[in-house]
């Protein structure tokens, strides 16, 4: 299982389906063949798994799957039904499905006399796809808020620059979990003002994952801008409404968003509760003015202020990250 699991991290972070791993072992136990899930509408990890052995090779054998087989006819067919076919004896998953419309693989497979084992390394499974599962009962996708602030909660300096508060660790740091997104955004004011790349780097090299790059808010952006060489096409949502643009990311099928700002966009979602974590990057800095990192959250008094519960605290270099999400979900 910890085999799958590690093939299941290949697939793409905040992509519409889960990532998956599957490892293929004959009737006596050795590997057959390896498989994972590369993203929505190619094969599933255990098909992928069957295609790399001839007919009849995973006869009386073991199928170990991180999640449970799904049950549905979709872009692709079952893969209960592809394992029941393949005479696959024992199939062994660490979680069920929490996709109602997937789920009751281990059903079929039960009814075709296939043993069936799960719970295997459940938790492992669960942390690889948090955020996709949290979507589907959340019914929007997961939204992940960073920003990088001075010690006195600045965001930049009262000329609006901002490179660098905080140091190149940290900004590694921000690249990596860039890419564990489905889609990165940021509001039209940042985008005009900043000219940002929103992709996601190791130094100067692409990583291979990109989120796609959201612009939310009413003005265009240049065609000369950077966002427009973005590896992902743009996707410009055309409103200042949070969740219309969690509708547009969720349409074009992403189910995380890393949001980047600027204040004013962060602050919106902040102030709807669609934040479900907050990345802070504490620089060991002051710098005074009125560029805060939030602005109005609609609290009024303190009986409304918006509690957070820190899951994390991480030194990287010379400054301090802040993992934190909201207090009533914990």
């Amino acid at each position: 299982m910890r085999r799958a699991l590690e093939l299941a991290q290949r697939g793409p972070a905040g992509d519409a389906n889960p990532r998956v791993g599957c490892v293929l072992l004959d009737r006596h136990g050795d590997v057959l063949a390896e498989g994972w899930h590369r993203g929505a509408g190619t094969p599933h990890a255990e098909a992928d798994a069957l295609s790399r052995v001839p007919a009849g090779a995973a006869e009386g054998g073991t199928a170990v799957v991180t999640l449970e087989p799904c049950d549905h006819t979709g872009r692709t067919g079952p893969c209960s039904l592809a394992l029941v076919e393949a005479g696959v004896r024992r199939v062994v998953f660490a979680q069920p499905d929490p996709n109602p419309l997937a789920a009751g693989g281990a059903g079929r497979l039960r009814a075709a006399g296939v043993e069936v084992r799960t719970g295997v390394l459940a938790e492992e499974a669960a942390a690889l796809n948090e955020r996709w599962a949290a979507a589907l009962a959340l019914g929007r996708p997961w939204v992940t808020a960073k920003w990088a602030s001075s010690l006195d909660g600045r965001v930049a300096a009262d000329d609006g620059s901002s490179r660098w508060i905080t140091g190149p660790e940290a900004r590694a740091d921000v690249h990596r979990r860039r890419a564990e997104h489905g889609a990165i955004l940021v509001g039209t004011g940042t985008a005009l003002a900043d000219d940002p790349a929103l992709t996601a780097r190791d130094g100067d090299a692409l990583l291979p994952r990109q989120p796609r790059p959201v612009v939310v808010g009413l003005r265009d952006v240049p065609s000369g801008a950077a966002l427009r060489r973005h590896p992902e096409p743009l996707l410009a949502v055309r409103s200042r409404d949070p969740r219309q643009a969690l509708a547009a990311v969720e349409d074009a099928g992403a189910t995380s968003a890393f949001l980047e700002g600027g204040p004013t966009l962060v602050s919106a979602f902040l102030a709807a509760g669609l934040v479900d974590e907050v990345l802070v990057y504490l620089g060991p800095t002051l710098l005074g003015g009125g560029r805060l990192a939030t602005i109005d959250l609609g609290v009024r008094t303190i009986g409304d202020q918006r509690r957070l519960a820190v899951r994390d605290v991480v030194r990287l270099g010379d400054d301090l990250l802040v993992v934190a999400r909201p207090a009533q979900e914990e």
